[in-house]
């Protein structure tokens, strides 16, 4: 899944460089930075803003300390879900984002309940690009990762592999052990699910958008 993710990421942004000399993109909702060098093997200037950020911190209402149309892009990693006021966040994305900017935003379409600190949603393909485009987006590509029959497996990998590292010494390498087999499992029926079926029920949905025209 993660895998999948970083590479689709970095595909993406191969494909909103293209044609400039340099361009810099801000990471809203960074947490640690897990893709700062997928964004810089593209070329982009990177930086990061979450809260209690030394560098960029978003504030408690969920405002940048960043000038209006300031980046050419912006990246967006499964924080969709955490957030609790759409609105306030896609309006502050729109904001910084200059008129010919791109929003490169995936979040979850099915997964397990998990609080960073909170959780708030899950979407369809079809309600993902609703919320978006009602918030000042063109929604130009989506793109489904991992289906119905993988997301299952990784699912009861998760719940199994909680219950296993609790065991004192033989916990942690049996459920080292397993997490290979599921992931093999997973792998194979992505391999063997319809394409149409992950379209609409997939884990992951990874969208490219623009600015709507004023």
């Amino acid at each position: 899944m993660l895998r999948k993710l970083g590479a689709v990421i970095g595909r993406e942004l191969a494909s909103v460089r293209r044609g400039a000399a340099s361009r810099n993109l801000l990471d809203f909702g960074c947490g640690s930075m897990p893709y700062r060098s997928i964004v810089e093997a593209q070329g982009f200037s990177y930086a990061g803003a979450d809260f209690e950020s030394p560098t960029l911190s978003i504030s408690p209402s969920g405002a940048l300390p960043i000038a209006d149309a300031g980046y050419d892009a912006v990246l967006s990693v499964q924080v969709l879900e955490h957030v609790r006021d759409l609105d306030r966040y896609l309006a502050e994305a729109a904001r910084v984002l200059k008129d010919d900017g791109t929003l490169l935003l995936s979040t979850h379409g099915a997964w397990l309940y998990h609080p960073h600190p909170e959780d708030h949603r899950r979407w369809t393909r079809t309600g993902l690009i609703l919320d978006i485009e009602a918030r000042g987006f063109v929604v130009q590509t989506v793109e489904a990762l991992v289906g119905p029959l993988a997301t299952t497996t990784l699912i009861r990998l998760t719940g199994f592999a909680f219950v296993l590292r609790r065991l004192p010494l033989i916990g942690s390498p049996i459920a080292a052990l397993l997490t290979m087999v599921m992931n093999l499992r997973g792998w194979l029926e992505d391999r063997i699910t319809p394409a149409a079926l992950i379209r609409d029920n997939a884990c992951i949905y990874v969208v490219r958008c623009v600015k709507a025209s004023v």
